[in-house]
């Protein structure tokens, strides 16, 4: 009985988004096409970086990194997702499972801390531009993206090692991946200390640069609404445009997500806010930086010349 026991916690079975097989295969076919998009999407924002000089600054050094995490986070849950589409038996092993739980947290703690980096780097470019280049020096980006880093991995080590750590009662996974709240759901004790953790974890990766965000944006805002020609104020607040936006879609959801009581929504509720997040905002934040970003369309027309008048 023990070896048995054994054997069955070495994996877990994920019930995933649905067990209808037309549902399945549908959502194989659109989760595909929204993979590529999303990693082809980040794969070209980092190119395009470093096909052009002008890119070469602080902002971009930022979006650099984020299209990197992305493209991490991404692979971290959705690979596995469009195999077990077509999987009879949805399985993933138990080392696999804290794998997944670990680099996903890291990635989406380490998004959140660079968005509040880029706030607060659209903050001294528009209140203090003189200075910009002084203020936002190279050493400067690399030890805020190196503690996006630490934190983003700190705050995720914490979260798996004390999940897994509980005994738990069955192995079935009611979710499209390995997640902090559906693994507690399988803990055989009482999970008081570890959902206090979760919001602990929670107040100090949303909150804190949500913080930072609310408070750079206050000082944009008064100091945009300063400038006295209305072409000026536009050109303003279109340097920030494009990272609002990102903002507004990441901080907006995962808010919603977790920063309310657990029992106020389904399982199923659950999924397709996390799907939303896993899935959606990686794929939506080249789109919305190529699009509203006047930089990185002029630097995408440029290259996609090239390409024609070689061809």
């Amino acid at each position: 009985m023990g070896r048995e026991n054994q054997t069955w916690m070495c994996e877990f079975i994920l019930l995933g988004l649905s067990s209808a097989w037309e549902t399945q295969v549908f959502l194989f076919v659109l989760f595909l096409a929204m993979y590529l998009v999303t990693v082809l999407g980040n794969f070209l924002i980092l190119l395009l970086i470093r096909l052009d000089s002008r890119l070469n600054t602080s902002m971009y050094f930022f979006l650099d990194v984020l299209s990197f995490v992305d493209i991490c986070y991404t692979n971290s849950t959705v690979p596995q997702m469009l195999v077990h589409f077509l999987s009879f038996r949805k399985s993933i092993p138990f080392h696999s499972c804290v794998l997944q739980l670990c680099v996903s947290l890291a990635m989406g703690s380490m998004e959140f801390f660079l968005l509040g980096a880029m706030a607060y780097d659209r903050y001294v470019a528009v209140c203090h531009p003189l200075h910009y280049t002084l203020i936002m020096h190279g050493g400067l980006c690399l030890g805020l993206a190196a503690g996006c880093l630490v934190a983003g991995f700190s705050n995720s080590l914490m979260e798996t090692i004390i999940t897994f750590q509980l005994p738990l009662c069955h192995n079935v996974i009611n979710h499209f991946a390995c997640e902090t709240l559906a693994v507690l759901r399988l803990a055989c004790v009482d999970v008081s200390f570890n959902k206090a953790m979760v919001a602990i974890s929670g107040f100090l990766v949303i909150l804190l640069p949500c913080s930072l965000v609310l408070f750079s944006y206050a000082h944009i805002v008064a100091t945009i609404l300063r400038i006295p020609s209305a072409q000026g104020r536009r050109k303003a607040f279109g340097t920030c445009a494009s990272h609002l936006t990102v903002v507004c879609i990441c901080f907006g959801a995962t808010i919603f997500t977790y920063m309310r009581p657990v029992g106020d929504s389904s399982m199923e509720q659950e999924k397709m806010i996390a799907l939303f997040y896993a899935v959606m905002t990686p794929m939506l934040n080249p789109l919305i930086y190529s699009l509203r970003n006047n930089d990185v369309r002029s630097v995408l027309q440029r290259v996609l010349q090239k390409f024609s008048e070689k061809g």
